[in-house]
């Protein structure tokens, strides 16, 4: 099953909101808080067996990587293919992916039957 809401509240009520939805540990969710003068916006995403991810996203929906992540990154890396997976960590792609199948259920989207096998 797949629900999709619009919503609109004070800054900060996205992470209410999550709050609220990780007491279902089973869900897949995310949600998006969009910027507000002088505050930078949010995305959170949760699927079972990965956790929660969390960014601030920028004016044009961007997820912003900070000077002090990028250097920590740059501090910590050993090598090529250790930097790449930690720049994937920080993007969300582990949860992009496993979210994808339900972005593409969305209003006026053909309806696209989802199952589990196994």
């Amino acid at each position: 099953m797949r629900a999709e809401c619009n919503w609109s509240g004070e800054p900060g009520t996205g992470s209410t909101l999550v709050t609220a939805l990780r007491a279902w540990p089973m869900l897949r969710f995310e949600v998006t808080e969009d910027p507000s003068p002088g505050i930078d916006g949010q995305r959170f995403c949760h699927v079972p067996g990965l956790g929660l991810w969390r960014a601030c996203t920028g004016a044009n929906g961007d997820i912003m990587v900070s000077e002090d992540q990028l250097r920590t990154l740059a501090a910590n890396s050993r090598g090529h293919e250790s930097f790449s997976h930690r720049v994937e960590q920080l993007l969300g792609a582990a949860w992009d992916d496993a979210l994808e199948p339900f972005r593409r259920a969305g209003d006026g989207a053909p309806v696209t039957w989802l199952h589990r096998v196994g």
